[in-house]
C-alpha cells in the first residue's frame, strides 16, 4: 500500500526524543517542511514532491541563564487562523518563530524557581487552538499564550493547573474539524487525560485517569481521543465523557508518536519496535459508536523510531524519524 521513496538527509541524528517530527505542508508552493531536533539544535528543512532537498537553517536554544548549552525537546508548526509560527522548547524557555525560522517573535523563559534540586525544568507539548498556542511544562502546568494577528505582543493570557505531572503531548482539533465541544486534550507522564474547551478562558470537561502507564503522544479527532501509551496500546475514548470504547495492543514497545490525517480519519502510531502502523477511524452512522480497522503495517528495521508523522491531510505519504540515522524517510501510497 506504501512504497518507500526518496529520503530526505539530515546534518546529524534525531534525538531519542517523542514526537521528534513536525511536517508544514504549503500545497501553494508545492513544499514541504520538516523539523527534527538534535540536542541544542533543531534542522528545517524544505523539500520538493519528490524528495529533492531545497532549503535547510538550523536554530539553536537560546541561552538564558547556565553553563551548558540547553537542550532543545521539541519543535512544531502551529497553524493559526491568520498566521503560521514555529515553536521550539527547550530546558530554559519557549521560542517562537516566524513560520521559516527566520526571525525569533517571542521569548519565554522558564521559571526554574519552582524545581527542586533534582528536577529540571523543561517544556514540551505543544498546539494551536484558534488563536491560542498551549505548551506543556515540567511542572504539569499548561502555558496559553494569545497570539496576535501579527507581530511580537504575545501575551501568556493563562496557566492550566490540573496535571501533577510533566506534560508529554498536547493536541487539538484540526481546523477543518467538525464543530464539537471539545477543542484540546493534554497528556502527561502518570497517562492522566486531560480535555479542555478553548475560549478567553479554557474550560476542563473531561479527566480521562492514567494507569500507571505514561502517554507519550495524544491526538483528537472528531470527538475522538486517540491516544498512545509506554506498554504500546492505543486506546480510543469518547472526548466528552471519557469513555473508553476502544483498545488496541497495537505495538510490542512503547509508542513514541501518533498522528492524525483530518480529512479521511487516519491515525498513525510509530514505536520503539521499529513499526508504523495505519488504522483508519469512523462512527457508525447508526449507533454513533467509534469503529477502527488497521491499514498498513510498515517495518523501519534496526532503527529506533522517534518520529512519524503524515505529510498531507489525506494520509497518502508520511514521514519516519530516527535515533542514529541521518536522513527523513518518507514513503507514499503505491
Amino acid at each position: 500500500m506504501f512504497r518507500r521513496e526518496r529520503s530526505i538527509p539530515l546534518r546529524g541524528s534525531a534525538a531519542a526524543l517523542c514526537n521528534n517530527l513536525s511536517v508544514l505542508q504549503q500545497p501553494a508552493r508545492n513544499l514541504t517542511h520538516f523539523g527534527v531536533v538534535h540536542g541544542p539544535s533543531a534542522q528545517l528543512l524544505s523539500a520538493a514532491p519528490e524528495g529533492v532537498p531545497l532549503a535547510q537553517r538550523q536554530l539553536h536554544a537560546k541561552e538564558g541563564a547556565g553553563v551548558s548549552p540547553p537542550l532543545i525537546t521539541q519543535v512544531h508548526w502551529c497553524v493559526l487562523p491568520f498566521r503560521v509560527l514555529l515553536v521550539l522548547t527547550s530546558h530554559r524557555g519557549i521560542q517562537m518563530y516566524e513560520s521559516d525560522g527566520s526571525v525569533m517573535v517571542y521569548w519565554h523563559a522558564l521559571d526554574s524557581g519552582d524545581t527542586s534540586s533534582v528536577q529540571a525544568a523543561f517544556s514540551r507539548g505543544i498546539s494551536a487552538s484558534g488563536h491560542f498556542i498551549c505548551v506543556g511544562t515540567w511542572s504539569g502546568r499548561v502555558l496559553v499564550f494569545d497570539i496576535p494577528a501579527k507581530g511580537p505582543n504575545i501575551v501568556l493570557s493563562e496557566e492550566l493547573a490540573v496535571h501533577q505531572t510533566p506534560i508529554t503531548d498536547i493536541a487539538t482539533k484540526p481546523a477543518q474539524g467538525q464543530d464539537t465541544m471539545t477543542d484540546m486534550v493534554t497528556a502527561d507522564d502518570s497517562g492522566l487525560l486531560c480535555v479542555w474547551r478553548s475560549g478567553s478562558e479554557f474550560t476542563l470537561l473531561t479527566r480521562i485517569p492514567g494507569f500507571g502507564v505514561p502517554c507519550p503522544s495524544v491526538q483528537l479527532w472528531q470527538g475522538i481521543v486517540a491516544a498512545g501509551y509506554g506498554n504500546g496500546q492505543v486506546r480510543l475514548y469518547e472526548a466528552t465523557t471519557g469513555t473508553l470504547h476502544i483498545q488496541i495492543n497495537a505495538h510490542a514497545r512503547a509508542i513514541c508518536a501518533l498522528d492524525l490525517a483530518p480529512e479521511v480519519g487516519k491515525l498513525l502510531s510509530a514505536a520503539e519496535d521499529t513499526f508504523v502502523q495505519i488504522w483508519k477511524l469512523s462512527r457508525n452512522p447508526e449507533s454513533g459508536s467509534i469503529e477502527v480497522e488497521h491499514c498498513h503495517s510498515e517495518c523501519v528495521s534496526d532503527t529506533q523510531v522517534c518520529g512519524a508523522r503524515f505529510c498531507d491531510p489525506s494520509g497518502s505519504s508520511f514521514a519516519v524519524t530516527g535515533y542514529d540515522i541521518t536522513e527523513i524517510l518518507r514513503f507514499s501510497s503505491a
